[in-house]
């Protein structure tokens, strides 16, 4: 089994900033990928970042230039840093792991989610 934990969210005015952080742990071999998704009320769950083993980030066009993402391979710990937050930034936000729990076993995990609210 794979524990997932996410933590960081809040309540922020605008221009503010943010970290986010989810760490793994419990049956993993190895970690493929780290997703940030987030879903406001009423709305889909979007794709905010990922990140791959090697480092290498994709961001949603409507973050790119605020939100970083970034990971520690030995503590399994994924970060999401976020800047210039605006009103329109307001969600819960997940974290997602693709790993394989065991050799040749693939699964994907998601944390509990948390809020970050952006308001004057």
């Amino acid at each position: 089994q794979v524990q997932m934990v996410e933590s960081g969210g809040g309540l922020v005015e605008p221009g503010g900033s943010l970290r986010l952080s989810c760490a793994a742990s419990g049956s993993i071999i190895t970690i493929n990928s780290w997703d940030w998704y987030r879903q406001a009320p009423g709305k889909q769950r979007e794709l905010v970042a990922n990140i791959t083993r090697g480092g290498n980030t994709d961001y949603a066009e409507v973050v790119k230039g605020r939100f970083t993402i970034s990971q520690d391979n030995a503590k399994k710990t994924v970060y999401l840093q976020m800047n210039s937050l605006k009103p329109e930034d307001t969600a819960v936000y997940y974290c997602y792991v693709d790993l394989f729990v065991r050799i040749g076993i693939r699964g994907g995990y998601w944390g509990q989610g948390t809020q970050v609210t952006v308001s004057s």
